[in-house]
């Protein structure tokens, strides 16, 4: 008989829970989520020449401190040894694995990357829980881009994977880790199935808050054009801090299982920028251009999720929907690309 870790419900210490990728989009909004709920929060970054910790500011406070709201740690998915000795000097609750090399289009030209990262750094991980703290609850970050050229739509948790990225691959090496620790070692481990979720946050790598940021920035004259690649592509697009909750309800489940989080409804890159536009009044052909630089190798055409199985079980469902997630990331943007503006027009003055 495998171990299992004791319900959470019935834990009578405070509870730990270690993020890994604490610093991205989603880590920082399951940061917040995790403190509100009283736990102590830790989260792995990596070293580098500079903190990279602005998403989480208001939680972070020096490690040595006792009013630390989060606690950081230094440790690398590409390092089974600094895994290992973080995850044994906490012996978290729960553990989050977000981390990830996450830019599909970036997976094409650094495949070998994205696969140390994703799928081996998901098996380094899995093994230190094994190792050295078997009773946590362990969750791996899936990805709708597993599914890829689907064979049906929506998606379930019974659709086959079709995977058309590195990424998509990697992701679905790591899915398969999580199940097989789950079913050889008795591990509490779950896979999120997320779909698109973006928020005032999201990196400006990724298509809709590059979208926003260059709308916005349009509407007050800093820019001109938005270079975009397939305009065609359908995706499933919900609001992050409702997906990062999804996260925490499946690990305080009884048993460990696998979900899709998704909206169940998709629209396109296109209709994604017509809505951006709207919202600042403008004529998005006005200012869009195809530029081949963006498009895949190899396209996935429709990503729409069925999450009844997380409504059903976890009694989680999307609030926020995709007119109104577009709006609220061109407001953050809006005021972002006006602040840029003032501080523009006082260098000019300054310089005249």
């Amino acid at each position: 008989m495998g171990m299992r870790s004791t319900p959470p419900c019935g834990a009578t210490h405070l509870r730990k829970a270690l993020v890994i990728g604490i610093t991205g989009q989603d880590g920082s909004y399951l940061a917040e989520l995790l403190c509100a709920k009283g736990y102590e929060v830790h989260g792995v970054i990596r070293r580098s020449s500079s903190f990279n910790t602005a998403r989480i500011e208001s939680l972070y406070r020096d490690p040595h401190e006792a009013e630390a709201r989060v606690r950081l740690h230094y440790g690398d998915l590409n390092d089974a040894g600094s895994l290992r000795k973080v995850v044994a000097a906490i012996a978290p609750d729960e553990i989050y694995n977000l981390g990830a090399q996450s830019h599909v289009r970036v997976s094409f030209e650094y495949p070998e990357y994205t696969v140390e990262t994703d799928a081996l750094g998901c098996l380094r991980l899995l093994e230190a829980v094994r190792d050295v703290a078997p009773r946590s609850r362990f969750y791996q970050a899936s990805s709708s881009e597993m599914f890829g050229q689907a064979p049906e739509v929506p998606q379930r948790e019974t659709t086959p994977f079709h995977p058309r990225s590195p990424y998509g691959c990697a992701k679905v090496y790591a899915f398969h880790q999580t199940v097989n620790y789950r079913e050889a070692y008795g591990l509490f481990a779950v896979n999120g199935i997320l779909y698109n979720h973006e928020s005032e946050r999201r990196g400006e790598t990724f298509v809709s808050r590059k979208i926003t940021r260059a709308v916005t920035r349009i509407a007050a004259g800093l820019q001109k054009t938005l270079y975009l690649g397939n305009l065609e592509a359908r995706r499933d697009w919900g609001y992050a801090p409702e997906y990062v909750e999804a996260m925490w309800r499946m690990m305080q489940e009884n048993d460990p299982d696998d979900y899709v989080i998704a909206t169940g409804e998709s629209h396109t890159v296109r209709e994604f920028v017509e809505a951006a536009f709207e919202e600042v009044g403008l004529d998005w052909q006005a200012h869009v251009e195809i530029d081949p630089r963006y498009l895949r190798p190899s396209e996935v055409d429709h990503l729409e999720g069925d999450a009844s199985k997380a409504k059903r079980k976890l009694g989680w469902e999307p609030r926020v929907r995709f007119r109104e997630l577009v709006k609220r990331m061109v407001a953050a943007d809006r005021s972002i690309a006006e602040d840029e503006a003032v501080l523009l027009a006082s260098h000019k003055r300054r310089d005249a």
